[in-house]
């Protein structure tokens, strides 16, 4: 029975029990939110990972080939990267080399679920077969969703919300980035050269076939997601939502679990209009935003432009989100690129669990105050979320006293405080 069917019929199932103990919440709840569509359980070998109401913020990272950079030891040395340092989710966005190959290696490497998004091999195989993407025949697209579910990935990414309606949008009110999903570059060029719609949207109901068949979750693409700041919150990225919001509705009725993905480059500001939008137009369903990136000025610095437009779309309600390298918009990220991406992420989730006051969120906080105050710094070592960096930054210059940094030495507030009040500082 699917996940999603057993929780609308009261079961407790064993993904629910496993992500209740985890997200220290009580099963009977966390089947309801399921059942509501509120959160969706993805399943990887035994293991299972919830994401949306309720339940602590996300993070994906994306890896992968592209045409002119295959190396798939690479890919696993940051699969590995990405999983030390904490991230949930792997996407496996390769597009050079044998795809089948690498990405039934990454799943069977993964700890984490693995999600992808088959538009892209459909179109990179048709390229190679007929020599144009246009050439794509509908039957490809489907088979090669079903290829990636029967390789056991947890999740796919379906841009089925670009549709003829949105393109007409897209004309009228043009752009300054038009269209930066690669996976609605492809799709609306398709639909330009044939004249017809985009097939993830007119045959949604065989997308929901293979769906049901393998309780593989979707993950209803952004194709119009914006490039820029000045293309936020514009008519074809709504007009893209209100389809999602409708194709929502028919998968929940089919028992299929669904994820919404979001923008893409956002003003501060207009962030939490976007996760209101989102919540209210898709019901609550789970929220994943690339980011959003908070201003386009800062190429090599966009895992930080990321981590701040994440921890605000977070703390508003978003659910899951898919980290920002300091390559993004330059290149292919290396290992220490993917590494300091997914600790920005991790930073801007837990900021935003903080925020949102989800129980126990603050304790990691609390502990490392208290290591702090202590000058215990191998508590505060344990504590860091990056270990390799605290032991880089402390140990770069020697001080005269033992336990207080160079930043304050003899002068540290804690331990002034502590010598003339004649008391240890009260912790805990």
């Amino acid at each position: 029975m699917l996940e999603k069917e057993s929780a609308v019929k009261g079961i407790i199932s064993k993904g629910v029990k496993y992500v209740a103990g985890r997200e220290k919440i009580k099963p009977e709840l966390l089947a309801e939110k399921v059942a509501e569509g509120k959160v969706v359980i993805l399943k990887h070998r035994n293991r299972y990972l919830g994401i949306g109401n309720g339940l602590k913020t996300k993070v994906n990272a994306n890896i992968g080939t592209s045409p002119d950079i295959v190396d798939i030891k690479s890919e696993i040395e940051k699969l590995k990267a990405a999983c030390k340092y904490g991230v949930d989710t792997i996407m496996d966005l390769s597009t050079g080399g044998n795809i089948n190959k690498i990405r039934k290696i990454i799943v069977e490497r993964s700890p984490v679920p693995i999600g992808t998004v088959p538009v892209y091999q459909s179109a990179i195989e048709t390229i190679d077969e007929k020599g144009a993407l246009i050439k794509m025949d509908t039957d490809k697209l489907f088979e090669v969703i079903e290829r990636h579910a029967e390789d056991k990935v947890s999740f796919v990414t379906l841009h089925c919300g670009v549709t003829f309606r949105t393109l007409e949008r897209l004309k009228k009110s043009p752009r300054k980035t038009m269209v930066v999903s690669r996976g609605g570059a492809f799709l609306l060029s398709w639909m330009i050269a044939n004249e017809k719609e985009n097939p993830l949207y007119e045959q949604f109901d065989r997308v929901l076939e293979i769906a049901r068949k393998y309780d593989l979750i979707l993950s209803l693409g952004d194709g119009m997601r914006p490039g820029g700041i000045v293309d936020a919150t514009d008519n074809s990225q709504i007009d893209e939502l209100l389809t999602l919001g409708e194709l929502t509705k028919r998968a929940w009725e089919q028992g299929v679990q669904v994820i919404i993905e979001g923008p893409g480059h956002i003003p501060l500001n207009e962030i939490p209009a976007n996760v209101v939008l989102q919540k209210k137009i898709c019901k609550g369903a789970p929220f994943y935003v690339l980011g959003p990136l908070v201003t386009d000025i800062a190429p090599g610095y966009d895992h930080i432009t990321s981590a701040i437009g994440a921890a605000v779309a977070g703390w508003h309600g978003a659910d899951y989100i898919c980290y920002v390298t300091s390559s993004e918009h330059l290149g292919l990220p290396n290992v220490e690129e993917v590494v300091e991406g997914t600790i920005a992420a991790k930073i801007a989730a837990h900021s935003a669990d903080i925020a949102k006051g989800l129980k126990h969120s603050a304790e990691w906080d609390h502990k490392m105050s208290v290591a702090r105050t202590q000058r215990n710094w191998q508590e505060e070592r344990k504590l860091a979320i990056d270990t390799v960096k605290f032991d880089k930054i402390h140990r770069r210059y020697k001080t005269s006293e033992k336990d207080v940094c160079t930043m304050c030495g003899k002068y540290c507030a804690i331990k002034t405080v502590e010598k003339y009040l004649g008391v240890k500082i009260i912790t805990g």
